[in-house]
């Protein structure tokens, strides 16, 4: 299980640590292990943090999610209720994020760190300011965009890729958590809410239905890209025969046929 300082939870949650304390004065959020004099904090509090967010971005007041809260506590053991919480916190990949300086950046893609391309990297989450360097949540996704360029591609190209698979995983991620999670409500929380048996039941069942997301995805992928590799070389390979087939028809032709007459 993943363990955060509150500085570290409260940016994951995209909020501050000043708001990550007054959650836990008006009692929305849990006090952290403590070791010594630093808090530390779980993908329990991570998830309850983000679920707060949700709701007030929607408009609803502390007096409200406070309501929520105790409902949804009085409904079940506090262990199943936190087991459930790190359920949906977990992380989905076992990946550690790494950091760069801007030197390194410059050797990994020369020449092709500029202002703009910089802007759109941090736009599209590739990278995060951090003080003097970048927190990199994916580095492979890093490393990919880095062997894309030493290949011969440019960076901006390598950006609008990103770009648009970013976007098109993101609706397919949207259309699939919302599709099971109404089919997981509806089977455990007819009522509205999670109670009793029915947390440790859910969180069991989204623990084991995270990896098939991810096995069904790599594999779908596979296919496809095995599919679409076939017709981009079908489609080379057909150009280069033509090219042939005109040359050899070029060569074959006898000498002045197809001149225009001069009588």
């Amino acid at each position: 299980m993943a363990e955060y300082r509150i500085d570290e939870l409260a940016r994951l949650a995209e909020t501050t640590v000043r708001n990550v304390r007054v959650y836990q004065d008006r009692g929305l959020l849990s006090p952290p292990r403590r070791e010594g004099r630093v808090g530390i904090y779980t993908e329990a509090h991570l998830a309850r943090l983000r679920l707060i967010g949700q709701l007030l971005k929607r408009g609803y007041t502390f007096a409200n999610i406070s309501e929520l809260v105790s409902v949804w506590e009085r409904g079940g053991d506090l262990n199943d209720i936190l087991g459930f919480e790190a359920a949906i916190g977990d992380p989905w990949t076992d990946e550690i994020p790494g950091y760069v300086t801007m030197a390194e950046l410059r050797r990994m893609f020369p020449g092709q760190v500029t202002a703009p391309n910089l802007t759109r990297t941090l736009r599209l989450g590739l990278l995060e300011r951090e003080g003097l360097r970048f927190r990199v949540p994916s580095p492979r996704l890093l490393n990919a965009g880095a062997e894309l360029v030493a290949a011969g591609m440019r960076l901006s190209t390598v950006l609008d890729i990103s770009e648009r698979l970013k976007q098109r995983v993101d609706t397919l991620a949207e259309e699939l958590v919302r599709t099971v999670a109404d089919h997981i409500l509806a089977q455990h929380a007819p009522e509205g809410i999670l109670k009793g048996e029915e947390i440790a039941e859910t969180a069991s069942l989204v623990r084991r239905l995270r990896p098939l997301a991810q096995t069904a995805v790599d594999a779908m992928l596979a296919g496809s890209m095995s599919r679409h590799l076939h017709e981009v070389l079908g489609e080379h390979f057909a150009e280069v025969l033509e090219h042939i087939n005109e040359h050899r028809h070029a060569v074959d032709q006898p000498a002045g046929q197809g001149a225009p007459s001069t009588g």
